[in-house]
């Protein structure tokens, strides 16, 4: 299918390519046939169309002067028009700038003049130093808690090493107690085990002398006649059995000494050892009632020290509220002089302008009644020096008069205008006030704006008024209302007008 679709194109382009010839052949007869019938009529008419392509090319040329002539001075009235309105857009631009810039240095001027401003500032500085100093009392405050705090740890460290060296002491005593049993229960073994053996040797002993006894008396038994014999050996027997018996009683003796000695032994090492280990508890407790007393001072001392510390922050807190105190009376005391000053200020002002006006006036009417005499005096002279007649003296001096009227009412109009300048200056001073006032206000209310919400809580007392709370948000007025509340909750409503809390 593509290779048929591929042959139909091929064709349609083919025709095309003939089309497209065919046409270009009748193109080039019909150009053909107008260049013969041109050239035929150009022989013709060779003068007419020369003498007509003349003149075209005169009224083309006229034509195009004409059209450049327009079109300069189209772009000239353009240029021009261009021009003004640039120096116009100029003029726009540097009057607006200079009137920027005039109002711009107005301002700096009233700024750095203004003696609200000025206290504002100073109360906007004063409020951060309140700030400055709330935060470092709560500061002061969370390292006397953490200083507490670290006190009533040491208290329990120490606490519990207390408990730990009495439970210690507890079990050393525990210790020396069950060693001293176990020492009692050993020196009882040994006593029994020595009165044992002493039993034992005694029960021996009497074995033997019974065995002894048994011995002799079988032999007096025995032979009876060989007593007599043997008496000597019997009596030497018996001597031996003496010997032994006193040397059995000298052991015994002995025996008893030694075992008296090492009893007495015993009972030294064991008071030895008692008199040490009360000695070593002795200095124990010595040593525990030193730690004591050395934890009794330093608790006291330390309870003393802070009990000094927060006596010296009251009294620094005391001392800061009563200057700010003093500060703000005396602060109030200077704003109250300096109304009172100006109101004094004003009313001089007012009666000097008064008397001013008053002998001004009285001077004009005096130096217009002798310019009046002056005039007609030297219109009289005039007059007599020019020797006139009556008549003629009194039409003179009438109209010497209508000109001296006429000179005094020109003074008066020119007067009438000197007070219409000083009136229109008086307006202009005025605006110029009320624009410096305008420029304070908005110098105030900026200031605010950047510092009231920094400082809610913290600005001095009447800084706000009533109606400055229209140009804050509502968050703003919502915070300052509340501690309003709070503040009047506390000390009531004293009419001294808006204010912050501290």
């Amino acid at each position: 299918m593509s290779r048929h679709w591929t042959g139909r194109q091929q064709q349609r382009l083919v025709s095309q390519r003939e089309n497209q010839e065919q046409l270009r052949l009748q193109e080039v007869k019909r150009v053909h046939r107008e260049r013969q019938l041109k050239d035929g009529v150009r022989a013709e008419e060779s003068f007419e169309r020369r003498r007509y392509q003349r003149q075209m090319q005169e009224e083309l040329q006229e034509s195009q002067v004409q059209s450049a002539l327009l079109t300069a001075e189209e772009e000239r009235i353009n240029r021009e028009k261009q021009l003004e309105q640039e120096e116009r857009l100029n003029e726009q631009l540097a009057r607006i700038n200079y009137e920027t810039q005039r109002e711009e240095k107005m301002r700096q001027i009233v700024k750095m003049n203004s003696m609200e401003l000025r206290e504002l500032e100073s109360k906007l500085k004063s409020a951060y130093l309140n700030k400055e100093r709330a935060a470092q009392i709560a500061e002061q405050a969370v390292m006397r808690l953490a200083t507490m705090r670290e006190e009533a740890d040491f208290a329990r460290k120490m606490k519990s090493e207390y408990e730990r060296a009495d439970v210690e002491k507890q079990k050393v005593e525990q210790r020396r107690l069950e060693e001293l049993v176990r020492c009692q229960r050993e020196l009882e073994q040994q006593l029994v085990e020595r009165e044992r053996k002493k039993q034992e040797a005694y029960e021996e002993f009497l074995k033997e002398k019974v065995m002894i006894d048994e011995i002799v008396r079988k032999i007096y038994e025995e032979d009876q006649t060989e007593r007599q014999l043997k008496l000597e050996k019997v009596k030497a027997t018996q001597q031996h059995i003496e010997e032994f018996m006193k040397q059995q009683a000298e052991w015994r003796r002995m025996e008893q000494e030694k075992a008296e000695a090492e009893n007495q032994r015993i009972r030294e090492f064991l008071n030895h050892r008692e008199n040490v280990e009360e000695s070593r508890m002795a200095k124990i407790k010595e040593r525990e009632r030193g730690k004591e007393h050395l934890h009794k001072i330093l608790s006291e001392k330390i309870e003393k020290e802070r009990q000094q510390r927060e006596e010296m922050e009251r009294v620094r807190e005391e001392l800061y509220l009563e200057e700010q105190e003093e500060a703000n009376r005396q602060r109030d005391i200077e704003e109250m002089e300096k109304k009172i000053r100006q109101r004094l200020t004003i009313q001089q002002t007012c009666q000097q302008q008064m008397a001013f006006k008053e002998m001004r006036r009285r001077t004009e009417k005096e130096e217009e009644e002798a310019f009046r005499k002056i005039m007609m005096a030297k219109f009289s002279e005039d007059d007599r020096l020019e020797q006139m007649n009556a008549q003629k003296r009194r039409m003179k001096q009438l109209e010497h008069k209508r000109e001296v009227e006429k000179l005094i009412e020109d003074r008066r109009r020119q007067h009438e205008a000197d007070m219409e300048l000083e009136a229109k200056e008086r307006a202009i001073e005025q605006e110029r006030e009320a624009l410096r006032r305008q420029i304070i206000e908005e110098e105030r209310l900026r200031l605010l704006k950047r510092h009231a919400t920094n400082l809610l809580g913290y600005l001095p007392k009447g800084l706000l008024r009533e109606d400055d709370l229209e140009h804050f948000d509502e968050d703003f007025r919502k915070n300052f209302t509340t501690r309003q509340a709070d503040i009047l909750s506390e000390d009531g409503w004293d009419g001294d007008g808006w204010d912050g809390d501290k």
